[in-house]
Order: structure tokens, then sequence, then C-alpha cells
């Protein structure tokens, strides 16, 4: 029976992972077109026609990013030491980050609020794209249901798909991931102004948050119920 086990884990294992291959990576779709969206994008800021640099954002991720593959590549947990992307087995929420970027007030809060909500169902991942030492600095007021993971670009001058994933589309930068690692939905963070008010800040941010993550455990139900339906037609 023990074998048995062993030999049906390493078949689901290989089979999820012969999907993931078969997909469109992220880096290999948004590679394709971030230098024709980068000059757009920076030409609509220029002339201040933000209306248009959303629009260009909005595209690139419904008509590129969306249905790819999120890259596994190796990251460091707060204490050093060394994991890969695909060791987080349930839906993700990864949120990128950098220890320059300077959080709304109700920003933190309210995400720690929904990771002590939904942690059983999601893995919530924070990912800084700094030093081990500024990322413990800024990184003390995240709950313990929030993992805590960071990339020193110092340590990867040759990794393509580091270089991609930091910076293609800027941070914060949230990405919503089935249990398949497919980008379901990417978002911008929450824009305020840092003056704002707690209640204000902590009220956009959880919305934003609880919105993304209710349409993460959607796509993760019809997943399911996709997999019931050929298992029993």
């Amino acid at each position: 029976m023990g074998r048995k086990l062993l030999y049906l884990s390493f078949l689901i294992s290989f089979f999820a992972q012969s999907q993931i291959e078969q997909g469109t990576s992220f880096s290999e779709a948004i590679g394709k077109n971030i230098k024709k969206y980068t000059k757009n994008s920076q030409k609509a800021y220029v002339e201040q026609d933000y209306e248009r640099a959303e629009f260009l954002f909005d595209s690139l991720i419904n008509n590129v990013v969306n249905g790819s593959y999120l890259d596994n590549f190796k990251v460091r947990k707060r204490s050093g030491r060394k994991i890969e992307l695909y060791k987080f087995d349930k839906p993700i929420f990864l949120m990128t980050y950098a220890s320059w970027c300077t959080p709304g007030v109700g920003e933190i809060p309210a995400l720690n609020e929904i990771a002590e909500k939904h942690y059983k169902d999601i893995d919530f991942v924070i990912l800084f794209w700094d030093s081990k030492k500024n990322v413990r600095e800024s990184t003390r007021d995240y709950s313990s249901k929030i993992n805590i993971i960071y990339v020193d670009e110092k340590e990867n001058k040759n990794d393509h798909i580091v270089e991609i994933m930091k910076h293609s589309l800027g941070f914060p930068t949230s990405f919503f991931i089935d249990e398949n690692k497919r980008i379901v939905d990417v978002r911008r963070g929450v824009l305020h102004p840092y003056n704002e008010k707690y209640e204000i800040s902590f009220e956009l941010n959880y919305n934003s948050f609880l919105n993304g993550i209710s349409l993460l455990k959607s796509f993760s139900d019809e997943d399911k119920e996709h997999l019931a339906s050929k298992r029993n037609p």
C-alpha cells in the first residue's frame, strides 16, 4: 500500500508539472511584449495621459499575462534559506515589494486580516526585491500567516527570469495564481495619498485584497468542479 501511494503521488506530481511546462511561462509571455508596452506606457506618463497608461497596463495583463504560468525560481526565506516558488502548493497571493516602497497606513493591517481569515486555503507570499537586512527590518509588522521571501538581485545578476519578474511591472504588484501556478490576474497596489486616514486606507486595501482573493477562490472551485466532472462523466 505504501509503495502504491508513493507511486500515485509521483504520478500526480509528474502530470501537474507537465501541465505547467506545456503552458506559456510568465517570463516568455511578457518578454515578447514588454519593450513595446514600456515605450508606450512611458510616453503616456510623460504626456500625463494617466487613463491611457492604465489602459495599456490592463491590456497587457488581460491579453498577455493572464493565463501564463508563474516561473519557478529560487528565493530566500527570511532566515536566508533557499526555497523554490513551487514549494507553495496552494493557490498563491503573491505581492512583489521592496523596502523603499512606503505602504499606505492601512495596507499591512488589511492584508494581515485577510491572511488570518484565508491562510488555510491560500498561500500568502510577499516577495521582496532586496537584501536580507532590509527585508528583516521592513517586515516586522506582517502576520505570521504571511510568507516573507526575498531575492537579492546582487546574487542573481545573470538570472533572466528574475530580471523580467522584477523590472517588467513595477511594485507593489499583486499576482493571483491558482494551484497549477497559472496566473489568474495581476493588479497594482492601491494608490491614495500617504496622509490618508487609517480607516480609509484600511478599507480601500481590504476591499482590493478581498476582491482578488474571491476571484482566486472562484477559479480554484471551478478547477475542482472540472476535475470532478472528468472523473465522473
